[in-house]
């Protein structure tokens, strides 16, 4: 145990493997393409294969080929080994002091947080979804990385005919959520590739964090009603996860078991 856990920490010390099984990581449970791992990190192709290569010999990530394309994905399993050890060891079997347990109790709502790169379209989408599905145990909020300047009208037309509220949809910039007077995250779920792609700081609080990604919709090319569907298809797929998400008893499940479960609403079939 001591020395694959060494073999990992030593995978993880070179920023540049860092950075790979941190995007791994936000994106799982996807398996990426080993491309969009070179674009989205700015990383030559023998850079990026070399520190594939380390982290799959440490078993912190998975590798498998679909057609002529190498996807890698994390390994979860990998990574909870080297947690659980270093909480058996340098925590002295007190992980709880190393890593706070989950803010839930009795009478509070969970700031949930959702994020995509323009905040116009599915970060919307699924804020009002929350909103109206479980709004009195969880406060929802939705950002962007690079936010457009206003919600995208059909998207806005979508959530009207849903009889969703939207006097309190707007696009933000993901700063509005970073300062020292906005609200303590709880969970924050990213709903598109590429705001998982990017890096961001760690988010204080140590919230629960899931991929829920989905296509834009906004780029969806055809006719009126093949765009209509495509915005339908999205709301479907969100709702679908956002109900199972709400049904989850997160005032009692300790923080594996419900990141476990966060993982596995990832994998839900997009049933519009």
């Amino acid at each position: 145990m001591e020395k694959e856990s060494l073999s990992a920490l030593s995978a993880l010390a070179h920023p540049r493997r860092l950075a790979v099984f941190r995007l791994l990581m936000r994106r799982f449970p996807d398996a990426v393409p080993a491309g969009e791992i070179a674009q989205a990190l700015d990383l030559p192709p023998s850079s990026l294969s070399v520190a594939l290569g380390q982290l799959r010999g440490a078993g912190l990530v998975t590798q498998r080929r679909d057609g002529t394309s190498l996807l890698y994905a994390a390994d979860t399993e990998g990574a909870g080994r080297l947690i659980a050890y270093l909480g058996a060891d340098c925590c002295r079997g007190r992980p709880d002091v190393c890593l706070p347990m989950s803010r839930g109790r009795s009478g509070h709502r969970f700031n949930v947080l959702f994020l995509c790169t323009g905040n116009s379209a599915r970060s919307l989408m699924a804020e009002a979804l929350l909103r109206k599905l479980a709004g009195d145990r969880f406060a929802a909020y939705s950002a962007g990385t690079r936010p457009a300047s206003a919600p995208n009208p059909d998207a806005l037309q979508l959530l009207r005919d849903k009889d969703h509220d939207l006097s309190f949809l707007r696009t933000k910039d993901l700063s509005e959520f970073r300062g020292p007077e906005a609200p303590v995250m709880d969970f924050v779920f990213t709903v598109c590739d590429r705001a998982a792609n990017e890096e961001c700081p760690p988010w204080p609080g140590q919230p629960m964090t899931g991929h829920w990604g989905q296509p834009d919709p906004v780029r969806a090319a055809g006719s009126e009603a093949e765009r209509r569907l495509a915005f339908q298809q999205v709301y479907g797929a969100l709702k679908n996860r956002i109900q199972a998400f709400a049904a989850l008893p997160v005032e009692t499940l300790d923080r594996t078991r419900l990141q476990a479960r966060i993982d596995t609403l990832a994998r839900m079939e997009d049933i519009a």
